[in-house]
């Protein structure tokens, strides 16, 4: 598999060696080992119908999806042999419903919010293949479809299950179509941050919660009940995900003060991206309401504004500030005051002019 699909999973590498060398977890100890070995590798339209004030039937053609789930038999061979498509119904295999909904849910989150049809908005199909590898630790998008393991059963659960997760890496899709963030360094950490902006979305859209009421986890459903942890992140509280005997303690930084400077991790992206997740969620829940729509066309307009790819964090910010501010400037204020508050501005910087 490429070195680039390898480096989107939603378990980081960390966590992955960490759990291989897990005396408490043997057989997760050995998936994790297996999976840090083996890497990881048309426009459609929907027709709706509706009855009028006359009583006249009123058609109207809106963007829908178009998604295709294969099984790849717990082999490493992808696609694998497809077992459902968009106009399928429901089937016997849970995992193979729950990426379907989950690419929907995505797909939806997208359109209403931003409308974005697709992650290319040209109408992409969405792809997916379960039940990769032997209780591979992983789910992942490798530039052209989602790909899910099964977990080990022991630490990890299959990852379907979290819409989230999905979410998440579909994002990573919108970003290669928009900005295209290298997966390095602070660049790299806004690439795993904004795919996590993106999954929390789509879970509150899907879920119909408001900024206040939402958890702000990612991967809240993927921990078996014998890890010691709540989800693999927390958007709003970084670093008190999980704390774990054998896991250890979640690692993300909630300020630029305690910043990773490693050459793991892809330059620590998985883990700095705490910074500009708590940033997000500081500023969805300040401005009230619903996250996707104030605070997510914020975030959304800086990635497809002409952001650079190798955009550093203040970059970004500076990109948030600007968006912001074609809202008003209380969005502008908030959003200096999000980024104040993670240090990634030294102060709210309010323009001169005020």
């Amino acid at each position: 598999m490429s070195s680039r699909a390898a480096s989107h999973g939603i378990i980081p590498s960390y966590l992955l060696a960490r759990l291989a060398e897990s005396g408490r977890f043997p057989g997760a100890a050995a998936a994790a080992r297996q999976t840090l070995t083996a890497g990881r590798p048309p426009f459609r339209a929907r027709l709706d119908l509706s009855i009028d004030e006359n009583g006249d039937l009123v058609a109207s053609v809106s963007d829908a999806p178009n998604r295709t789930i294969s099984d790849a038999g717990n082999t490493q061979k992808l696609p694998g042999v497809v077992v459902r498509s968009e106009d399928d119904g429901p089937v016997a295999d849970a995992a193979v419903n729950e990426a379907f909904d989950g690419l929907g849910a995505t797909f939806e989150m997208l359109l209403s919010s931003f409308g974005r049809n697709s992650l290319d908005d040209a109408g992409a199909p969405l792809d997916a293949t379960v039940h990769y590898g032997v209780d591979y630790d992983n789910a992942f998008w490798d530039g052209e479809r989602m790909v899910f393991g099964d977990g080990d059963g022991e630490v990890f659960r299959g990852f379907t299950g979290s819409t989230t997760v999905i979410g998440h890496e579909l994002a990573h899709g919108v970003v290669q179509h928009t900005a295209g963030l290298e997966y390095q360094g602070q660049p790299g950490a806004l690439n795993e941050s904004i795919a996590d902006v993106l999954g929390a979305l789509t879970e509150q859209h899907l879920l119909g919660q408001s900024a206040a009421g939402a958890s702000w986890l990612i991967g809240a459903e993927i921990f078996t009940d014998a890890v010691q942890g709540k989800a693999l992140r927390s958007m709003i509280e970084p670093g008190t995900a999980y704390d774990d005997d054998e896991l250890g303690k979640d690692p993300q930084p909630a300020h630029m003060r305690d910043f990773v400077r490693t050459t793991e991790d892809n330059g620590g992206v998985h883990i700095n991206s705490g910074i500009p997740n708590r940033a997000f969620a500081l500023f969805a829940t300040e401005l009230g309401g619903n996250a996707w729509e104030t605070a997510g066309t914020v975030w959304y307009r800086a990635l497809t504004g002409g952001l650079s790819s190798t955009a550093t964090f203040t970059q970004f910010a500076d990109a948030t500030v600007a968006a912001a501010s074609a809202l008003g400037e209380r969005t502008a204020a908030s959003a200096r005051r999000a980024w104040t508050t993670v240090g990634v501005y030294e102060d709210e910087r309010v323009p001169s002019s005020e």
